[in-house]
């Protein structure tokens, strides 16, 4: 997990969603072997490497990204997933005057310049067996040193891209509680 944060933070800030396969180490060098030397012996001795996905479907940066998550199906071959998105956050006491604003445009407008917000990149990973966990980096604390770290950091963001192991079930969510625990609303505003 902290080697995703450090890759993601690598490219610096304003960057789309990413989203990576974790897949076991061991399997990986023993499909293809030519990626050991890519890898090294710090990475090679990691059970799981990360795996950056292409194009993903959908555009994560859209309103809904639980709804471009649950269209994510992972092969048996890939034992857990990442995803690293940014976002703005606003104290409560900002939301309270945003409740009345209809428009998403206006509403990202709005939380963009409130000088409370607070921007993040938020990684969370989940494996297939259901082991969950999280790394918080603010932009105003923009150092290593800085990352939070923990299982229950981004639980509803960990929820929603656990749903990317359960088979398709034809319905998919609608609105409702946003993938960091924001409303949908909350999470548009970037």
């Amino acid at each position: 997990m902290i080697e995703i944060e450090k890759h993601v933070s690598s490219a610096g800030w304003d960057q789309p969603a990413q989203l990576f396969a974790l897949v076991p180490t061991e399997e990986l060098l023993r499909a293809e072997p030519q990626l050991a030397a890519e890898l090294g012996t710090e990475d090679a001795s990691q059970p799981l490497t990360p795996v950056a996905q292409g194009e993903l479907p959908g555009v994560l940066e859209d309103e809904h990204l639980a709804d471009a998550l649950a269209r994510i199906e992972w092969p048996d071959g890939v034992t857990g997933c990442a995803l690293a998105i940014e976002r703005i956050v606003l104290p409560a006491s900002a939301e309270a005057g945003l409740s009345s604003v209809e428009s998403d445009a206006e509403l990202a407008r709005m939380a963009g310049s409130d000088p409370r917000r607070h921007e993040v990149r938020m990684i969370a990973a989940v494996l297939r067996e259901g082991d969950r966990f999280g790394a918080v980096r603010l932009r105003s604390h923009d150092e290593d040193s800085a990352v939070l770290t923990g299982t229950d950091l981004v639980p509803t963001l960990c929820e929603v891209l656990s749903l990317t192991f359960e088979p398709s079930v034809g319905s998919r969510p609608g609105r409702g509680p946003g993938v960091d625990g924001m409303s949908d609303d909350e999470e548009n505003r970037r």
